[in-house]
């Protein structure tokens, strides 16, 4: 009754011994005694949700309960554990666990350093997590001599954790010197008006910026469902720049959405095909097409991309033909495998093809994004000389040869996951999604204003000699490239010419130093928008054409020492009718001379063609030069052109009676003769449609 007698004072000096302060105190303690226990019961049901939570790896919901119990009673959490002092330890463990699993990081290191200096063996890695909590928080020193100190503790037969040691102590010592040479890279969080206080992640781009689709755990998702851990399904948003402001995000709906989660995992550079991540069949990689303004179903890669194992990310080229991805299928380095393939001329994806020892490691090597000059690599990967976690890493193709990855250098790169890393066409922006503690959400999404390309942190891995079987070693062939294909993106707007509706004309580029087609897409039948990538230093030819039109035709040369830019060309093209003039854009001549050259070959092709599915209709060639020669020199040479395009056509098999020519000197210039680029408008060849 010592609880009783430590109320005796309650009753008055004079009512001491009285049976009514006898009654008082009886009934005081009672009461005492019932809410004591109430309480222990309390403080065991918080304890055991507590850890519900933690052995269910909701760490979120186990915070507050660990948070709650050790404010309200710390003695009755040592009761719970059964040992004086070790339930608090154990507790503030768990704590430090919890808070590593979330976006305030930081906040693990007391926790974790309170149950080491209340109990040192309240866990056996309870040295290696606070080591962990330091290098996460960048605190590097401090992380190095606890991942030592445990060491110390490992006997040697435990090599496998003695090595993952090694390596957490090597990322360290790689993340003090990134750190005091960080590179001139500024992150800057795109707002509330994309970011949510929800998980918002994966972002892509298309390669002007103008389209920006991620993956979001806010509410409204198509499925309305909340996984175990009370989050919401994944789904897929869009988001659109306008005068550099991005819109509010929108659902994009079914079929792309599904009941299911639905995460974005690539965007192809013209923001025509989305790439998605389904987990059924152990993960597997999706597509879908933009047909106007509606996306199809997806669709699966097949079984040269897909496989059993898991395919989680996919990046395409600009033109369309070769796709990199990552699987752990059989037969890889280690974990996860960046893979390319190439499509055939069947439409169908070939045999992947493991990009080798240069790129991928013995750990994970995952989230490939191809730049759309098609030789810049950007991925991530566990394996190569880092700070910790996934680092982001670049290499570049050339001469057939992946240059030894370059990491991207601190900030861009921390001491966690840098993960699905997508970077816009000029190299100026890249964008990845992080969960930075002065963000508005958990997982936020930010924009990278990248350095200068030459300014990028060289940290690479030195690796000389791969064992890839214990009978043979492959030597991993090293390039350093320092040299950058320019690209230019090529859009504009296909119309009718007369009622200026839009048009799905399909669009043609041809290389045309190889005479070769090198893409071809059909403008969007909404809006007529066309979009093309082309690297610099070549001449292109870009056609746009469409049944019972007349085909329009663009020239287009980038010297190979200009940087990004983009390139608007409107199209509008003439209905096949008698008068209407096209001017024959590449159809190329030697100066002063009437010989047609090689690169002239597609036009004359198309040229032939249209007069083949129409075979009653009559043209005229005519040729017209600038005026910097007399009348008569350019009356002889405009003539002798159109005579070559019409002895073309003849050869192809066009009848004569449909065939004229006629050479009008500079009699008809079609813009100014007094400026270099009006007297180069001026030297043309036209075909008009004089008979029907």
């Amino acid at each position: 009754m010592k609880n009783i007698k430590s109320l005796y004072t309650l009753c008055p000096a004079n009512w001491r011994g009285h049976a009514l302060c006898t009654m008082r105190l009886f009934t005081t303690g009672l009461a005492l005694i019932v809410f004591t226990n109430a309480y222990a019961q309390n403080i065991k049901k918080i304890m055991q949700k507590a850890d519900y939570f933690f052995e269910e790896s909701d760490y979120k919901a186990a915070i507050p309960l660990y948070l709650e119990a050790l404010e309200l009673d710390p003695q009755g959490v040592n009761k719970y554990y059964k040992k004086t002092f070790a339930g608090v330890a154990t507790t503030q463990y768990r704590l430090g666990l919890c808070y590593l699993q979330t976006t305030f990081k930081t906040k693990s290191i007391p926790h974790l350093k309170k149950a080491f200096k209340m109990n040192p063996l309240v866990h056996a890695e309870v040295q290696y997590h606070l080591g962990l909590a330091y290098q996460l928080n960048h605190r590097f020193d401090e992380a190095i001599a606890s991942f030592r100190s445990f060491k110390g503790t490992l006997s040697e037969k435990e090599q496998i954790k003695i090595q993952e040691l090694n390596r957490k102590i090597l990322e360290c010592k790689n993340g003090i010197e990134m750190v005091k040479n960080p590179v001139k890279a500024k992150l800057d969080n795109l707002g509330p008006v994309v970011n949510s206080k929800y998980n918002d992640f994966a972002p892509v781009i298309s390669a002007d910026e103008s389209i920006l689709m991620f993956t979001s755990r806010r509410p409204g998702s198509i499925g309305g469902d909340q996984d175990e851990f009370g989050e919401h399904y994944e789904d897929i948003y869009t988001s659109y720049n306008i005068d550099g402001n991005w819109t509010e995000p929108r659902n994009m709906g079914k079929p792309i959405n599904t009941n299911d989660h639905d995460a974005t995992i690539a965007l192809s550079p013209d923001g025509k095909r989305l790439f998605i991540y389904n987990s059924d069949n152990g993960g597997d990689i999706f597509y879908s097409e933009l047909k106007g303004d509606i996306w199809s179903k997806p669709q699966g890669f097949g079984k040269n991309i897909n496989s059993k194992n898991t395919e989680p990310s996919v990046s395409m080229t600009s033109d369309h033909k070769t796709i990199y991805f990552s699987s752990n299928k059989p037969g890889g380095y280690g974990g996860l495998d960046i893979y390319m393939s190439k499509l055939d001329a069947k439409g169908k994806w070939g045999q992947a093809i493991n990009l080798g020892p240069v790129i991928n490691t013995k750990y994970d090597d995952d989230a490939p994004f191809i730049q759309v000059n098609g030789r810049d690599l950007y991925f991530s990967s566990r394996g190569l000389k880092g700070m910790g976690d996934y680092d982001i890493y670049r290499s570049t193709l050339k001469g057939g040869v992946w240059s030894e990855p370059e990491n991207l250098g601190y900030p861009i790169n921390t001491a966690g996951a840098d993960i699905y890393f997508v970077l816009s066409a000029d190299n100026k922006h890249g964008y990845y999604a992080s969960d930075k503690e002065d963000g508005i959400g958990a997982k936020d999404i930010y924009m990278i204003s990248m350095p200068e390309r030459k300014k990028i942190a060289a940290v690479t891995t030195k690796r000389k000699t791969i064992k890839t079987n214990p009978k043979k070693k492959i030597i991993a062939p090293v390039k350093k490239v320092k040299t950058v294909t320019a690209i230019t993106i090529l859009k504009g707007t296909i119309r009718d010419d007369f009622t200026k509706k839009p048009l799905d004309a399909k669009v043609v580029v041809i290389d045309n130093a190889k005479n070769q087609t090198i893409f071809q897409e059909t403008a969007d039948p909404l809006t007529g928008k066309y979009q093309v990538d082309l690297p610099s230093g070549k001449n292109y030819g870009i056609r746009a054409e469409k049944k019972d039109y007349m085909f329009h035709s663009e020239n287009v040369n980038i010297p190979a020492s200009e940087g990004f830019q983009e390139i608007t060309k409107d199209i509008y093209l003439k209905k096949i009718a008698i008068g209407t003039k096209v001017v024959l854009k590449n159809i190329f001549f030697d100066l002063g001379k009437a010989n047609l050259r090689p690169e002239s070959g597609a036009e004359l092709v198309k040229l032939a063609t249209l007069l083949q599915e129409n075979p009653t209709i009559k043209i005229e060639i005519s040729g017209h030069t600038d005026n910097a020669s007399s009348w008569a020199y350019n009356k002889k040479l405009s003539e002798n052109r159109a005579k070559s395009v019409v002895d073309y056509l003849r050869f192809e098999g066009i009848e004569e009676w449909r065939l004229r020519y006629a050479g009008y000197s500079f009699d008809k210039p079609i813009a100014s003769n007094d400026t270099k680029a009006g007297r180069q408008l001026n030297r043309r060849v036209e075909f008009e449609i004089i008979g029907n």
